[in-house]
């Protein structure tokens, strides 16, 4: 499977990938409805995924510069892109909602 990164930044300093793209999404939708941005135990609720794997999704954005966050600051990640350049936020499996309830 080939996934090409989406430019994020002008003049193409900097790429993200498609999984990336949600979580930068996630972080972007989270702040503009609840005035602050996602704790890692937010991010780890929606995407459905481990601790480890969510605070190894911030040290990537971080590095690539897509994020900057606050040493021993709780809540602190800041977009460090054009909210415009990012993707549509997905919904995750965990937020359809699946029956087996047969209907009368």
């Amino acid at each position: 499977m080939n996934r090409e990164p989406a430019s994020c930044l002008a003049g193409g300093k900097a790429a993200f990938t498609p999984k990336q793209g949600q979580y930068l999404a996630f972080i972007h939708a989270y702040k503009q409805l609840l005035g602050r941005p996602p704790a890692e135990a937010d991010l780890q609720r929606h995407f459905q995924v481990t601790p480890p794997s969510v605070h190894q999704m911030i040290l990537a954005l971080e590095r690539a510069g897509l994020i900057r966050r606050t040493p021993r600051t709780a809540r602190s990640i800041e977009l460090m892109i054009d909210p415009d350049r990012l993707p549509s936020l997905q919904p995750t499996l965990g937020e359809s909602i699946k029956t087996s309830v047969q209907r009368y």
